[in-house]
């Protein structure tokens, strides 16, 4: 006779389904990114067979490298319709936080709407509300019920009880259910999902790079031989950038720069007696990557700049390039680090046709590759120990995804005060692996994305495919990048650049001096390399020039620390204009704790252009033809518009652009208030 083997007797399943929709990383495996104390959407589709209520949680927790997970944290997720639910979770906590979302079938909202509705239609409901007190009565079992909320059920007992179906309608039962309503049994994510949080500057903040080594104002007369400053003798100018707002000051390598092979003046392949060399091609008999150029300073150095730095409320950013000079200590200590050429000898940096002589490439497949790791995740040590935690990082997609992925989980488990800026001008879904693998910020296509159908396209995939995990930081500028624009079109280019860096993407950086500056000319036409590039050579910055940018600057940077609108990338919202040279969009606070902002930026440097914007209301939190004010953030003019469709007129020679701050108007009182969306 057939046999069947006793099995445990199986739970109860839910009915319930719940489908992640985001914050989600290559369906869990990878973590998604959030901010400390700035609000996280997530969004989940929750749903049943039948027509029974499901509702929502969302429940979160921090989960230290070492020791016990945290506490559980819930919150209600709120319906969107069509079985989509959100929430908005505050991550309190630096480091991995895990989110689950838990769905159930809420039977007294279920039993409320279907007895509402046969009240409405005049149907005898006297079983229902039996049904109805039953329900409660399994409800207040609880033993761990608000005590509002077991008053609030107790009273609709007596109601229920009397016959009166008065109650029903009443709005609060939704909620009151939602907290006191039997959860077994419940539906919830096949395993939580991992998020990243990160501190603010690693999400949003504005950037200046500037080279120590060159001097500024009236520090050398014509004719004089520059001098090479050293960084103790740099921390008067981080005055001047801490009064233009900037957030995060970024040095390119200070380490000492190699004699082989050295580059001289606008990349010359043979250095002269004297050249300085680039700063890209680290080490010599001085030290490598934990030492310090002789002509900079010292570590210690080092160590109260970014004290200096703190001080006056920014953080020190410093270049990581994992490349080595021929004289490098590692290429006597470790060859067995580098890949050899079939001659023997060790092989220089190449993307062919180009080659780099002074710069030898790191094997990151070597025989000893775990010491070569181990040594490069303590050059990050190394600098922590010294003050530093904002890491510019050089070429990471010429190195091993695995070795950015063990090191990055490593030393933010250990940091996770610590940031990281990939320098990835490369193909996008490199780049995006990399945002994946743990950096918290990637440089963009932004510099070349300068139609206004190009922006909007590229930010519309930046804040809605990519934007749980990808972090842009918009340069309008490097030290290695002057495009044809900025050597063509005058101010007005410069800008507008900076106009759009600074409001599309919540971090934004320049290359400071020259683009303060209006540095322009390149070395040759059709490159876009700077003639006489600081990367080769010293430099003379006249930074109290008439014609300086500055003033531009720190007012950009204002607007962004006054608006909380720039602080998060996923509600940009794009917007038609009449005219293809006028690019408009909107930024707004998730919280709804800040005003919405209207940007509407003239692209073309040569002429004036004037059109109607067409804005979609809904997108700020206004109702349909609704009277709103738009004060001017750059120029301090009030406007007052009406409904969807209003007129500007911007020409390059007076105002590029408009950054707008909206404020409702209040029609019973006649003043204006703040909208929030």
């Amino acid at each position: 006779m057939p046999t069947r083997t006793a099995s445990p007797q199986p739970q109860r399943p839910s009915r319930v389904v719940v489908e992640p929709v985001r914050p989600i990383v290559d369906g869990g495996a990878l973590p998604a990114k959030a901010t400390v104390g700035e609000p996280m959407r997530v969004v989940a589709d929750v749903f049943t067979d039948g027509h029974d209520v499901a509702v929502a949680a969302v429940r979160w927790r921090t989960v230290p490298t070492t020791g016990k997970p945290g506490a559980w944290q819930e919150q209600a997720l709120e319906p969107l319709g069509n079985d989509r639910f959100t929430a908005m979770i505050v991550p309190a906590e630096l480091g991995r936080l895990e989110f689950d979302v838990i769905g159930w079938i809420d039977h007294l909202e279920t039993w409320r709407r279907g007895t509402a509705a046969k009240v409405a239609a005049d149907l005898d409901v006297t079983l229902e509300l039996a049904g109805g007190e039953r329900l409660i009565d399994a409800a207040l079992a609880s033993t761990t019920m608000p005590d509002a909320d077991r008053r609030a059920l107790t009273a609709l007992r007596r109601s229920l009880r009397s016959g009166d179906t008065s109650e029903l309608s009443d709005p609060r039962w939704p909620s009151v259910f939602w907290r006191t309503s039997p959860r077994d049994p419940i539906a919830s994510l096949p395993t939580p999902l991992p998020v990243d949080v990160d501190p603010l500057h690693g999400a949003f903040g504005a950037w200046y790079e500037f080279f120590p080594r060159s001097t500024v104002n009236s520090e050398t007369s014509p004719g004089d031989e520059l001098r090479h400053r050293t960084l103790a003798e740099s921390i008067d100018r981080l005055d001047h950038i801490a009064s233009m707002g900037f957030d995060i000051v970024y040095l390119p390598p200070i380490h000492p720069i190699g004699t082989t092979n050295r580059k001289g003046r606008n990349n010359s392949t043979t250095a002269e007696a004297g050249e300085v060399g680039s700063p890209w091609a680290i080490g010599s008999s001085a030290g490598g990557h934990t030492a310090v150029h002789p002509a900079l300073g010292t570590v210690d150095d080092v160590a109260d700049f970014a004290t200096a730095c703190r001080t006056r409320g920014m953080h020190l950013a410093l270049d990581i390039a994992f490349q080595c000079s021929p004289d490098h200590p590692w290429v006597t200590e470790h060859p067995e680090w580098f890949a050899k050429r079939s001659d023997g000898s060790i092989q220089f940096a190449e993307n062919p046709p180009k080659k780099y002589e002074d710069i030898y490439p790191l094997d990151f497949e070597s025989s000893d590759w775990q010491s070569l790791w181990d040594a490069l995740a303590d050059v990050f040590r190394f600098w922590i120990a010294r003050g530093v935690t904002v890491f510019r990082v050089d070429n990471p997609h010429t190195k091993a995804f695995a070795f950015w992925a063990w090191a990055l989980q490593t030393l933010r488990a250990e940091h996770p005060e610590t940031v990281f800026l990939a320098e990835s001008f490369t193909r996008p879904r490199v780049m995006e692996r990399l945002a994946k693998i743990g950096f918290n910020q990637n440089y963009t296509y932004f510099t070349w994305r300068q139609a206004s159908w190009e922006l909007r396209e590229y930010f519309t995939d930046l804040s809605t495919r990519t934007v749980d995990y990808f972090r842009p930081n918009a340069w309008p500028n490097t030290p290695d990048i002057l495009t044809e624009q900025l050597q063509t079109g005058g101010r007005a280019v410069f800008v507008t650049r900076a106009i759009l860096a600074a409001t599309l993407s919540p971090s934004w950086g320049v290359y400071g001096p020259a683009y303060e500056l209006l540095e322009h000319l390149p070395i040759r036409d059709g490159s876009e390399e700077y003639l006489d590039s600081e990367k080769y050579q010293l430099r003379s910055w006249d930074l109290d020039h008439e014609d300086s940018l500055a003033p531009l600057l720190a007012r950009l940077n204002q607007i962004r620390r006054d608006h909380r609108a720039f602080r998060n990338l996923d509600t940009i919202h794009f917007h038609d204009t009449d005219h293809p040279g006028l690019l408009c969009f909107t930024r707004t606070d998730p919280s709804g704790a800040g005003l919405p902002v209207i940007v509407v930026v003239n692209l073309d440097p040569a002429d004036r252009h004037s059109g109607f914007v067409d804005i979609d209301l809904a997108a700020i939190g206004l109702p349909e033809g609704a009277d709103y004010d738009v004060v001017d953030e750059l120029g301090g003019v009030t406007h007052r518009w009406n409904g969807s469709r209003n007129f500007v007129d911007l020409a390059p020679w007076s105002a590029s652009a408009h950054v707008f701050s909206v404020h409702r108007v209040d029609d019973r009182t006649s003043t204006t208030r703040g909208v929030t969306a």
